[in-house]
């Protein structure tokens, strides 16, 4: 078994052999600059681990893992543009870097450059591989979309939420690791075990991202904590609350939505004080924790050893220990 490092220096090795057309340079260079950006790699550390979860080499998934690290990256260059991002990671954003249009245009040449990592996979998986690329990233779409509605609905449900942040995030880290699994010859039952496994794992890390935004240490955060407040996002905890809250709460709450100028700090502090009251912190941690636990109970029935899983599992309570 590899550990996560010798993981993570297979994937570092292969994101600095990737190779881009040199002109026009315009086109191209945005997407080196956004891939080695950083970030945690997690996406395609699922794909490698994954395939050594199953007994191969995860040296056999690492077309499979760049075309999902690309594929994320190029979603992300369209996400700012969407989300009228500034930064990313701390740095400039494509589109502010270059232009709207041609963040655009790079990111499109992306979802390309990702297709032609995952045509060098061996072609005995490319069935099912294609199958499961192309239905995770039509997810991912779905899921950006829905985001962007409920920026204008009063009225959605808890329930319709979840949905949402299952296709915007989840579905990546389940169909990530699916490919693994099927590169890795598992049963159709164990690589579908393991997909319904990386989703209620998304689907918890960004209710833990909900919990964060609100209560992490500014210190550790490494971005405006309230955010989400701020920007009266449908996040689980906001829902939650218009959910559960009555008479004075509630009246806060609409009252604070609905200012079109506020002090930052007063306003994440009011929405704070209904969201302690009404002990939505807990509720979000129980619903992260159920989750998690759907996750691990899904785990258990994958027909390898636990030894084998000790590696993602490792993985997965790293990231549900973080504070940033």
């Amino acid at each position: 078994m590899s550990d996560i490092l010798q993981l993570q220096e297979i994937l570092e090795t292969a994101i600095k052999n990737l190779k881009f057309p040199e002109n026009p340079k315009q086109l191209y260079d945005p997407i080196t600059y956004i891939i080695n950006l950083g970030g945690k790699r997690i996406r395609p550390l699922l794909v490698l681990m994954s395939t050594e979860l199953f007994g191969k080499n995860p040296n056999d998934a690492i077309h499979a893992a760049m075309a999902i690290e690309v594929f994320h990256n190029f979603t992300l260059v369209h996400d700012d543009i969407m989300d009228n991002a500034p930064l990313r990671r701390g740095k400039a954003t494509v589109h502010e870097k270059w232009s709207t249009n041609t963040a655009i245009l790079s990111g499109d040449v992306m979802m390309v450059e990702a297709n032609k990592n995952l045509a060098k996979v061996n072609p005995i998986f490319l069935k099912d591989v294609l199958e499961t690329f192309n239905s995770t990233a039509q997810g991912v779409c779905e899921g950006q979309q829905l985001d962007m509605e409920f920026e204008d609905r009063d009225d959605v449900t808890i329930a319709e939420y979840i949905d949402m942040i299952r296709l915007k995030t989840a579905v990546l880290l389940g169909g990530a690791l699916k490919l693994g699994a099927i590169i890795a010859e598992a049963s159709a039952k164990d690589a579908d075990l393991i997909y319904q496994f990386g989703e209620n794992i998304g689907i918890a890390f960004q209710l833990q991202d909900d919990i964060l935004d609100v209560y992490a240490d500014p210190e550790k955060f490494g971005k405006q904590v309230g955010g989400d407040i701020i920007a009266n996002k449908k996040t689980f905890l906001l829902l939650k609350a218009f959910e559960l809250a009555e008479k004075d709460n509630l009246q806060s709450l609409q009252t604070w939505t609905n200012y079109e100028t506020f002090d930052v700090k007063e306003k994440v502090n009011a929405v704070k004080q209904v969201y302690d009251a009404l002990n939505i912190r807990n509720i979000a941690m129980e619903t992260m924790d159920n989750y998690m636990d759907k996750a691990l109970a899904l785990m258990a029935q994958i027909n390898v050893s636990n030894e084998a899983k000790a590696n993602i599992l490792n993985l997965t309570n790293q990231l549900m220990a973080r504070q940033h």
